[in-house]
């Protein structure tokens, strides 16, 4: 089957087959072709090009885009969606006053998730998992990652890697899962954090690996969770085992994080708000991809990555919802990309290379998705009719969204 756009106001974000990832200067150039035409044959993008040199294809259905523009559906290579219930009674805590830490000490945040979770059918889990992957797919994400890390237990974390690959089977958009088992520490083993360790390296692992149930491992390594010694272990760990690294850093503190990511070639390092030069030098030259999550940043008032200094220092940025029930209960990357512009100072045009090629990359998925580009998924975005790409991140508090494209069909 074969559909065809034509008459695109602008064809957004077109590269050629080897760009993996934008960087730097060049994260402020978005190539677009205006009054295009794009073609999409069993899924994927099949040709493209302005509507001056359109072929004549034969039996193709046929959609006017005119006063539209399209572009490949937001990557979001960072959430946490698969959980049970919600967290808005500590949403009010904050507003009275309490810190994300004062909160955690007493109970709630990750533990709080995790003995919710817990209890938990597997199939409860799952339903109300799907709900928000189908939430997040209608506001126009065409790739996910999802970890785990409210289960804490070896039962209740095999049984969210479990859900996560009943999502991957069940849903046509690309879905990465991370194994965060490092997420916090239970209460069982609040005096013997070598124990714990052990018991996600020795006994949790050699499951998921046997099972293929995750594509990464992932640390919150932060001061409180688990410090650079606790990281590396894991992320030793989860190099036999297959799993590359994907990590939390430098939310509250900078702790070395960043370079022990680079050190473990890590696919990417997550969060940033708080950035050193020494972080920065870190990152020039390898292939880790910095992300921010300012969705968080705004929900529990934290400050934001600093997207001018990354960029400026000739390194990638991409963007992710981090879309979780206690730090950032939201999965709209339309969000994220206006955000990002409004509190990182970031250009629309650095803003759509960040949360599309960049964030595939971050998943290891850039050779599927993330750009137009002949070969890849048709995951894609129409607009509502708009002026310029600007109005995206302009438009805040309603997304432009016109209809959302996986593998080539509307949903």
């Amino acid at each position: 089957m074969k559909l065809l756009f034509e008459n695109i106001k602008e064809l957004l974000q077109v590269r050629t087959e080897g760009v993996r990832r934008v960087i730097g200067a060049d994260m402020a150039i978005l190539p677009t072709i205006k009054n295009a035409y794009l073609l999409i044959e069993n899924g994927r993008i099949a040709d493209f090009g302005s509507m001056d040199n359109l072929p004549n294809f034969n039996k193709v259905e046929v959609i006017d885009a005119s006063d539209k523009m399209i572009l490949p559906s937001w990557c979001d290579s960072h959430t946490h969606i698969v959980y049970v219930g919600n967290r808005e009674g500590e949403f009010v805590d904050r507003i009275k006053g309490l810190s994300y830490q004062e909160i955690a000490k007493k109970g709630g945040g990750i533990l709080n998730s995790a003995k919710k979770l817990q209890a938990a059918t597997e199939q409860q889990i799952y339903s109300e998992s799907k709900e928000r992957l189908e939430e997040v797919m209608r506001l126009g994400t065409g790739a996910i990652e999802i970890k785990s890390g409210y289960g804490l237990t070896v039962e209740a974390e095999i049984k969210m890697l479990r859900v996560i690959k009943k999502l991957k089977k069940n849903y046509t958009i690309p879905i990465k899962a991370s194994f965060l088992g490092a997420h916090a520490l239970p209460l069982q083993f609040k005096k013997n954090k070598e124990g714990y360790l052990q018991l996600l390296i020795k006994k949790l692992m050699p499951l998921i690996a046997k099972q293929g149930l995750a594509d990464y491992v992932d640390v919150f390594c932060e001061k409180g969770y688990f410090n650079l010694k606790d990281t590396e272990k894991i992320l030793k760990a989860g190099k036999r085992y297959g799993l590359r690294a994907k990590i939390h850093v430098n939310q509250f503190n900078a702790i070395g994080g960043v370079a022990l990511g680079v050190k473990y070639n890590a696919l990417s390092v997550d969060h940033l708000e708080v950035m050193t030069p020494k972080d920065i030098k870190a990152l020039k030259g390898s292939t880790t991809m910095p992300v921010a999550l300012p969705g968080c940043s705004h929900f529990i008032n934290i400050p934001y990555t600093p997207a001018r200094k990354i960029i400026s220092a000739g390194l990638p940025l991409a963007l992710a919802t981090d879309y979780n029930p206690g730090s950032s209960p939201s999965g709209n990357m339309n969000f994220i990309v206006s955000e990002s512009c409004i509190k990182m100072k970031m250009t629309p045009e650095e803003a759509i290379n960040a949360a599309t090629l960049n964030g595939a990359y971050a998943m290891g998925l850039e050779r599927e998705v993330g750009s137009i580009t002949r070969g890849k998924r048709a995951n894609l975005i129409m607009t509502k009719p708009m002026h310029s790409y600007g109005f995206i991140p302009y438009s805040f508090g309603a997304p432009q969204i016109d209809e959302v494209f996986v593998n080539g069909k509307k949903i």
